[in-house]
Parts: C-alpha cells; structure tokens; sequence
C-alpha cells in the first residue's frame, strides 16, 4: 500500500518524533511504501497572504506552490497524520497546511447549485490518526476534539467515500510515565502491523 504520512512536531527529540518513527519502521517493516511530509522539517509556511486568499478558488493556479504535496497526496492509498494536539485542536502549521494546500479542484470540487461539494482524494481509501494530548480523555470530549474532527471528518470528506480511519492518542502526555509511553508505541505499532491493503 503507499502510505503518506505526514508529520508536524517542531522539535526531533520529542515523543512525537518517536511515534513517528515508530510509524515509519513499522509500515517498512510490513513492506508498504513510504513517503512523508514534515511540515516544520521543510519550514511550511502555514500563512494564507492576501493575494493567495484572493486566487484560492483559481484551479488553474491554486495548487502551484504545493505541486509537490499535492503529488504524494495523489500517489498515496492511506494517510497517517502524526501531530501533538496543542490547545485542543491541530498545531497551526498542520491547519495552515490543510487550509492551503487542500484547494478547490484539487482536493474537492466546489458546491454547485444543484448539488454538494465532491471528493477528489478518492484514491485515499485509509486514513489514521497518532497524536498526544495533554488533557485527559473526558477533558478532551467536553472541549469537541477539534482536531480529531478536523481529520476524521473534514480531511475524511476529500477522500474516498467508503474511507476507513482510525484515531489513537496518548492522554496526560505530560505526566505519563516511561512505561506509559513504550506501551503506548508498542501499541502504534501493532496498529500499524496490522494494516491490510
């Protein structure tokens, strides 16, 4: 399967880095093909300016600057997103990426009068979900998960229609103990193991 996977944490030696890692060794290890996107690796702007807001429904233009993301994303069956949740929701450089690489006519066709928006990530049939959080579960669920919902359901909406995912966080992930966080990798990567075509 090609799997994309893509990454946001600014610093290499947090726990993220780690969950990347053990993402990427274990869908080696399971003879998937890997690409990955590190947003803060390749410092993505995740700024939207004025001239790029004004020409975002251009689909003749829109896409030029992110040609190269747009490419993997169009190779790729299955998508993993790596990230911590900050304040609740997606770091900014994940959401600025959403916002501007995720262009009319490329990950979507715009609402008609007659009919909804389309999908055109069709060829995205998985997606998955690696992020810690700070709050525990119960505080996450009062405050909406917006993040995991940005995902599951607005990422989820560009790809194919019968798209499967699948969500898996560490929580307390300040205060979670060495032993916490092994078996939480352990975890990530029987997860990852267990993907089928």
């Amino acid at each position: 399967m090609n799997v994309l996977v893509v990454y946001c944490h600014p610093c290499s030696d947090s726990f993220t880095a780690a969950v990347r890692d053990t993402v990427v060794s274990a869908l080696g290890q399971a003879g998937h093909a890997v690409a990955m996107i590190d947003l803060y690796g390749e410092r993505f702007d995740p700024v939207m300016g004025a001239e790029e807001r004004r020409g975002y429904h251009d689909e003749a233009t829109n896409l030029v600057p992110f040609e190269h993301h747009a490419r993997h994303l169009r190779w790729a069956e299955m998508v993993i997103f790596v990230y911590p949740t900050w304040w609740y929701g997606l770091p900014a450089m994940l959401k600025g990426w959403l916002e501007r690489v995720m262009v009319p006519g490329f990950a979507f066709q715009m609402p008609t009068k007659h009919r909804g928006s389309r999908p055109n990530l069709t060829n995205i049939q998985r997606l998955l979900v690696f992020t810690t959080c700070g709050a525990t579960p119960f505080l996450s669920w009062i405050m909406g998960q917006p993040g995991r919902r940005t995902l599951l359901r607005g990422f989820r909406s560009v790809c194919h229609v019968r798209c499967r995912t699948g969500f898996r966080a560490l929580y307390k992930m300040d205060s979670a103990s060495e032993e916490a966080r092994k078996r939480h990798l352990a975890r990530i990567r029987s997860a990852v193991l267990g993907i089928r075509s």
